[in-house]
């Protein structure tokens, strides 16, 4: 039996969609754009979880497997950012804000078991971002060409040099390989923010 209108577009449908919404711009404008100023994924990841959640929201009458669903989205996903390069971090989100869009559309919850599960949800993510989960320390991979200064002997002016010519505090250094054709070594730096330490 088909669905009218007004059916789909009930009272619970509108507050669905706001909660939807408004805990996708807490977790994408608030905590994702916060630590990285991707306007262009933060605009594919909102738009994204908006359309996960319409339809599985307008779907969720019609009897579907619930690994049927997860695999149209995989599928939706894959179509988009096959050909980019998307980092862990960035598909991390996208999968956060598939799972939220997913469960404010057809999650069996009242409006305030939603709000409180957002919330949670939200609030790990936040806690992963802070230095107490993880360190501020970045590991970055450097081809370097001052090849006397990997010597154990040279150990403080490598580490003065990288640190001169990147502005960054370096904590370790470790020696990938070493090109004696071109005199370079590729190194694998441990360091932070200045303003960090």
């Amino acid at each position: 039996m088909m669905a009218n209108m007004s059916d789909l577009l009930d009272g619970n449908f509108i507050k669905l969609i706001i909660l939807n919404t408004t805990f996708l711009i807490v977790l994408l404008r608030a905590v994702f754009f916060r630590f990285s100023k991707d306007r262009e994924s933060l605009f594919g990841f909102f738009i994204f979880g908006s359309g996960v959640f319409l339809v599985t929201h307008f779907l969720q009458g019609v009897e579907i497997s619930l690994g049927f669903a997860f695999g149209l989205f995989a599928i939706f996903a894959m179509l988009r950012y096959r050909t980019e390069s998307i980092s862990i971090r960035n598909m991390t989100y996208l999968f956060f804000v598939i799972v939220i869009s997913l469960i404010n559309g057809v999650g069996p919850l009242t409006l305030n078991d939603l709000v409180i599960v957002n919330l949670i949800a939200i609030s790990l993510v936040i806690f992963a971002e802070t230095r107490l989960f993880a360190t501020d320390k970045l590991i970055m991979k450097i081809n370097y060409e001052k090849i006397s200064n990997i010597q154990t002997n040279n150990r403080d002016e490598l580490f003065k040099d990288l640190s001169e010519r990147t502005g960054l505090v370096i904590h370790d250094v470790r020696v990938i390989d070493i090109d004696f054709l071109t005199d370079t070594a590729n190194l694998e730096v441990c360091c932070s923010q200045k303003d960090q330490r």
